[in-house]
């Protein structure tokens, strides 16, 4: 379905260039070369759906595909994505048989997880360790690294150790001593380990493929970058040439003028100093849209571009809808409002939604909900809505 085709259905959509994420795996497949790139993919593609996005990152020489639930990893398998996909965290044991079924590739990090994983293994199953070097989420801790290996091994021909890994926590700020402190403690699991060590090392994010050489092992573990978003101002400068895949647009839904003196939205909490226009644009907060990126007295809120130009929201976002003051240029009923992406020369990102709300990039794409519909262009997933693309690919 087309862009206009899901208009006839809700004024307001997310639209996903597949052309951005294939140039985005291919920029950074360079940029960390000779390691391999490994697309991830959880939590619905970042918002940008995951079947049509790893599609994408998969013709563009991503060698595998990482998820967060096994849920995630069958949803590929069910579409027809054959490439490795590494589960990241220990699932509960209840998942275990789907993980084994669908030929999902496993985490572990402790010896009861690994019993259990051998325990409904029928054919050899490779998994991935996590080691903890500081980010002090999951992981084995390296002083019980050799002791798992040596559980995971005893448990052969059932499991295979080929590979272990672990997270930095501050890549996003590469001057930050945590990068050095962790990757030096990695080092040291590897060297400490010798023969032992499984073949497949792997350690950096989006953040740390781009910032440091010394994170670029076996492959890369490429998220957020792939949608053409920094992964944090400390790497904005080496963001340079990413592409943003995502654009949140919608059209005016209604429109009209308002006197000197009125307010607007829940609380009444914008007051207009002078009679102005007020157009209704159909996204809220049950949309993705934060409540608080309206234009209040304590402070500025975020601007939508209406015709080119950029107009403020004014109150409080609703649940379904928000209200934008366009003073008095002529904005008409089922004009079309951009709220992330480009429309004539000015542009609104992803990076400047996430500055005025204290966040990242990352919470604003994946809290753009499900029920805005997604038209995928570009790629072989063009004119595509999500829904079409789950049951086409």
């Amino acid at each position: 379905m087309t862009v206009d085709s899901i208009a006839h259905r809700r004024w307001a959509w997310a639209t996903i260039d597949l052309d951005a994420v294939e140039h985005n795996v291919a920029l950074l497949r360079a940029r960390s070369a000779p390691a391999a790139l490994w697309a991830v993919v959880k939590a619905d593609g970042y918002g940008h759906g995951s079947v049509p996005v790893s599609f994408a990152a998969l013709r563009a020489g991503a060698a595998g595909l990482c998820v967060a639930l096994v849920q995630e990893g069958v949803e590929l398998r069910a579409a027809g994505i054959d490439a490795p996909i590494l589960v990241f965290g220990e699932q509960p044991i209840g998942q275990l048989d789907d993980l084994i079924e669908h030929h999902l590739t496993p985490t572990v990090y402790t010896a009861a997880y690994v019993d259990a994983l051998a325990a409904r293994a029928g054919e050899r199953i490779d998994v991935h360790v996590n080691v903890d070097t500081g980010m002090q989420r999951v992981g084995v801790p390296p002083s019980l690294l050799a002791d798992l290996l040596a559980t995971v091994r005893a448990h052969s021909p059932q499991l295979a150790p080929v590979a272990i890994y672990t997270h930095l926590a501050c890549a996003d700020e590469p001057d930050h001593p945590a990068n050095d402190q962790q990757m030096t403690a990695f080092d040291r699991v590897i060297d400490d380990l010798g023969e032992a060590c499984p073949p497949i090392v792997h350690v950096g994010n989006s953040a740390a493929a781009l910032a440091f050489p010394r994170a670029r092992r076996s492959f890369v573990r490429a998220g957020i970058a792939i949608y053409g978003i920094s992964p944090g101002a400390g790497v904005d400068d080496l963001c340079a040439g990413l592409r943003p895949a995502m654009s949140l647009e919608a059209r005016v839904s209604h429109v009209k003028r308002v006197p000197a003196g009125s307010s607007v939205s829940y609380g009444w909490r914008h007051r207009f100093d002078h009679a102005t226009t007020v157009a209704t644009v159909p996204l809220g907060y049950a949309d993705g849209v934060p409540r608080r990126l309206g234009t209040l007295p304590d402070r500025t809120g975020a601007d939508v571009l209406i015709g080119g130009r950029r107009h403020p929201i004014v109150g409080v976002v609703t649940m379904d809808q928000l209200m934008v003051d366009v003073g008095d240029h002529d904005v008409g009923f089922g004009e079309p409002v951009v709220l992330i992406g480009r429309q004539g020369d000015e542009s609104i990102t992803v990076a400047e939604w996430a500055d005025r709300l204290g966040t990242i990039g990352y919470e604003i794409v994946c809290g753009i909900a499900s029920r805005v519909p997604r038209a995928f262009v570009g790629g072989s997933g063009a004119a595509m809505t999500r829904a079409s693309a789950r049951s086409t690919f």
